[in-house]
């Protein structure tokens, strides 16, 4: 790939807005020698996305709509790919045949995983942590307001920020007035998807500067969000969260040299379901740097592999079972590769109950009159051997 770099418009694809922002201005400083990197083609940048102008191109998911159309691309990256849907995945595939494709995540979905797994996706594993950065202390617990007070108290000692998230748009206002009067002195706003562009942007760029303290938000800042300032996170209503999602959410935090601490809370009045106690508890868990494909794997065994074929990204395979499928689908792929499979000579695999024998003669028969129930006493075997057997049969009696 490194020596196709220059021969080729490259595409970087990112699942949010913010994130692409914020890694086309980072790219920027370390791309020196580049000729143009742009942003979501619209209007003259489609044209010269056409043209070939645009070595290195930033966007959305907007990168693979149709009128999007490249004159020679050679590379594309994909980052967040667990924010994808199959439609975009098959949008894809399209492009695999001629160019080269990397997907990065922290935490692969589990149908990713599996093909990783069982060999149908290649798989690369980076396990060494950036300089300088400490896990991440993370506590699940019932709402309780003193501790969110001495939290956040606790960040602004050390004039850092705080990300708050509360994932209801319609009662945010509300929920802002109660932070007010809970740390007055503290300034705070919030910032949800349903706000323009341009307020998101001057929102984030003020909470980057450090103009206010308590940033209260959505998911939106699940991906792509990178300020160092920021080690405290508060996550209200953390069960309604996937497994990928609140580490995703977590990684927001503890970007530097200082402890970040993460608060995953729920309602004290509600009753948790076994899935949602699974997935805090291996947050809880899975503490220490990097532990991204563990915590994937934990969540492929809760949620299953889903259909490689169809559109399913998660879920269990019921019908045949997940050791015949994944069997099935291991010898599939050694076929593909040209990779001889040898017959299974396990015993473990042998039938239960396994019989032999060349000829049934019936000796006698006893009929129960009370019962349909009819014992056959049979002689079977083969010539070297042969013995008794009691069968037990479900026949009609026959009327004397």
């Amino acid at each position: 790939m490194n020596n196709n770099f220059n021969k080729f418009p490259k595409d970087f694809l990112w699942g949010g807005a913010l994130a692409a922002n914020q890694c086309e201005g980072g790219y920027k400083e370390g791309g020196k020698g580049l000729t143009t990197v742009d942003l979501c083609p619209a209007g003259e940048n489609r044209r010269k996305v056409m043209e070939g102008k645009i070595d290195i191109l930033f966007g959305t998911h907007k990168l693979l709509n149709d009128k999007v159309d490249f004159k020679d691309l050679g590379l594309l990256i994909i980052d967040e790919e667990q924010r994808f849907g199959v439609v975009h995945k098959e949008k894809v595939k399209k492009y695999k045949s001629s160019i080269d494709v990397l997907t990065l995540s922290a935490t692969p979905i589990p149908r990713t995983l599996q093909m990783s797994m069982s060999g149908i996706r290649g798989l690369a594993l980076i396990e060494t942590p950036p300089e300088k950065r400490r896990p991440i202390q993370t506590y699940v617990m019932p709402e309780s307001v003193n501790i969110i007070k001495d939290a956040i108290y606790k960040e602004l000692s050390r004039n850092g920020q705080v990300f708050m998230l509360y994932n209801s748009v319609e009662k945010i206002d509300n929920k802002l007035e109660e932070i007010h009067k809970l740390v007055p002195e503290a300034n705070i706003r919030y910032a949800h998807g349903r706000m323009t562009k341009v307020e998101l942007e001057n929102i984030m760029i003020d909470f980057t500067n450090h103009k206010f303290d308590i940033l209260l938000c959505t998911t939106i800042i699940e991906t792509g969000i990178d300020i160092p300032n920021v080690n405290t996170l508060i996550v209200l209503d953390a069960d309604r969260f996937g497994l990928s999602q609140l580490y995703q959410i977590r990684g927001r935090i503890g970007r530097s040299d200082r402890i970040g601490y993460a608060y995953l809370m729920y309602n004290s009045r509600k009753e948790l379901n076994d899935l949602a106690v699974k997935r805090l508890n291996t947050i809880k868990e899975f503490t220490e740097l990097g532990s991204g494909f563990k915590i994937a794997m934990r969540d492929l065994s809760i949620r299953g592999a889903g259909d490689i074929l169809g559109s399913e990204q998660s879920g269990f395979i019921d019908s045949i079972g997940i050791d015949l499928y994944l069997k099935m689908l291991k010898e599939e792929v050694d076929k593909l590769k040209g990779i001889k499979i040898e017959e299974e000579k396990d015993e473990s695999s042998k039938p239960l109950i396994e019989v032999e024998f060349q000829y049934l003669i019936i000796k006698d028969r006893e009929c129960c009159q009370t019962s349909r129930k009819t014992f056959v006493h049979a002689e079977t075997g083969s010539k070297a051997d042969r013995g008794g057997m009691i069968f037990l049969c479900e026949i009609p009696l026959l009327r004397q």
